[in-house]
């Protein structure tokens, strides 16, 4: 086991989110001004989201829309719940900075998965079984490639069902595939470039063509990409590598710690060669 790893990229986490949010500090108080003298409601947003080994936590937001406004858990596109000082807030990115208080928490890390709501882990249990094993992340190279991903979404005529077949899969594709190189070089390099990205949302180009906005199945998309045989993960051990980060979650996990009763606990002997199979059978039932 790679304990050094381990050991590094958590220190990584709590030195990076403790100066980060010390740097936020001004911006974060502005920005609760601005919330407060123009909307109704508490500064923060709070959500439920699943994290390493499929426990539930609560995600930290600055508020961007109306408070107390019923709706979906997504939003696609233009939403009217939205404040207009929200659309800025998520425009710039700058909503997602309390969620360096769950890094420091240790309910997340700077770089990893993005946390879901409970509503995906179901649909896509097997594939989350493995990445939960690691602490999601306020950044990674999937959140990168979809960070225009409402604007995407706003142009299809069916954005949930888009979401879900095409836009989840390929997100969890990347995840997979970054967890298999992880170390905290590829770690700086997201952050060089989540910075990057958020001045200038276009470069988020370099990490792929977006998928075209038509009605198609995610068999179809995925046939030519499962068809490639993809490497097993290799341990990188280079610059104090934390390779595979879901092993800090295989080796902390409890067998009488208590999950969502709706979700089964993760076989940590399931270490995919590549995406899981089950995204053919999920097209069908979207």
């Amino acid at each position: 086991m790679n304990w050094g790893g381990i050991v590094v990229k958590r220190s990584f986490d709590i030195a990076c989110s403790a100066a980060l949010l010390l740097c936020a500090l001004p911006v974060l108080m502005l920005a609760a001004l601005l919330i407060r003298l123009t909307s109704p409601g508490p500064v923060l947003f709070r959500q439920m989201r699943i994290g390493r080994g499929f426990h539930p936590f609560e995600i930290l937001k600055l508020r961007t829309m109306a408070h107390a406004e019923g709706g979906l858990a997504f939003t696609f596109g233009p939403d009217p719940r939205i404040t207009s000082v929200g659309k800025f807030l998520r425009r710039s990115k700058l909503d997602e900075l309390p969620q360096l208080w769950n890094v420091l928490r240790g309910q997340m890390s700077v770089v990893g998965p993005r946390p879901v709501v409970p509503e995906l882990t179901r649909e896509f249990r097997d594939e989350y079984a493995f990445l939960l094993r690691a602490r999601p992340g306020l950044t990674d190279p999937a959140s990168l490639k979809y960070s225009q991903e409402a604007r995407l979404l706003a142009s299809s005529s069916d954005a949930m069902q888009f979401f879900k077949t095409v836009v989840t899969p390929d997100k969890l594709r990347i995840s997979f595939e970054y967890m298999q190189r992880a170390n905290l070089w590829t770690d700086l390099k997201t952050i060089a470039m989540t910075a990057v990205i958020c001045a200038f949302p276009s470069m988020s180009r370099i990490y792929g063509e977006l998928p075209e906005v038509k009605d198609i199945r995610v068999t179809e998309i995925w046939q030519s990409q499962r068809s490639e045989k993809r490497a097993a993960p290799q341990v990188d051990g280079s610059i104090f590598a934390h390779n595979l980060a879901q092993i800090e979650a295989s080796m902390e996990q409890s067998p009488s710690v208590e999950v969502l009763p709706w979700i089964p606990r993760p076989n940590p002997d399931f270490v995919p060669q590549s995406a899981p199979p089950p995204f053919e059978r999920r097209a069908n039932r979207v």
